[in-house]
């Protein structure tokens, strides 16, 4: 959120290493695709269709499989893609990076933050659901929290995803990520990082970031054969 394509250029290089060719997309409102209709982030729940526009490019230009990269606001964004694109299938994987797992953990840990009372958080998530409140958010659509949230949602998770998430976020909280690794530890694997910030893991320790990243492929399905075969199913 705020963010430019070019920070999601820190997966680059392991991609091109691991044979992968890769595939920066841009989505509404994030000041290189046309805005939406309100102009307004969706906090994921409109922007997956933006992500599942690149997958069906990707696969009308030879690819097979598909492994999603995301940063925070990215992060939820893939996950909604991973459900709900028509080419789930292809999806072989998610790579998230301090994700959102839930807006409503992210969203009051930044309200605390900023010494808002809870009252007038809980007022704020009404808001964001309400559709004859839309006035006041300026959303064409309320949001529905609840589709957005993968920690309620753990169960419906059917896609192996690597957590890079940094102890300290003041941002996206890490308890979030450490509770998704712990609700499905056979398909979520969390690499802490002591980076201080939000997604700046890569930045702090680029090494074990791509290090991590390359184990984690591995030992996904799609790598089960000759790095060749890996490479052109990407």
């Amino acid at each position: 959120m705020g963010g430019k394509r070019a920070g999601t250029l820190r997966g680059i290089p392991i991609a091109r290493r691991l044979g992968l060719t890769s595939l920066v997309v841009s989505f509404r409102n994030d000041g290189d695709a046309p805005p939406s209709y309100d102009g307004r982030y969706n906090l994921g729940q409109g922007e997956w269709r933006d992500v599942e526009a690149g997958i069906n490019y990707a696969i009308a230009n030879g690819a097979e499989r598909i492994v999603l990269f995301g940063w925070s606001l990215g992060a939820a964004i893939a996950l909604q893609a991973a459900a709900l694109s028509q080419s789930s299938s292809r999806i072989a994987g998610m790579v998230l990076d301090a994700p959102v797992f839930d807006w409503r953990t992210t969203l009051a840990a930044n309200a605390k933050a900023a010494g808002l009372p809870r009252p007038l958080v809980h007022l704020g998530f009404v808001i964001l659901r309400s559709k004859a409140l839309r006035w006041v958010t300026g959303l064409a659509e309320p949001i529905c929290l609840d589709s957005l949230d993968w920690l309620a949602r753990a169960t419906e998770l059917d896609k192996p995803v690597l957590v890079l998430h940094g102890e300290k976020d003041d941002t996206t909280p890490f308890e979030a990520s450490k509770r998704a690794a712990s609700l499905r530890p056979d398909l979520v694997k969390l690499v802490e990082f002591e980076s201080v910030g939000h997604s700046l893991e890569w930045n702090v320790d680029s090494e074990k970031w791509e290090q991590s990243v390359e184990e984690w492929f591995y030992g996904l399905p799609l790598a089960g054969s000759s790095p060749e075969q890996a490479g052109a199913q990407s």
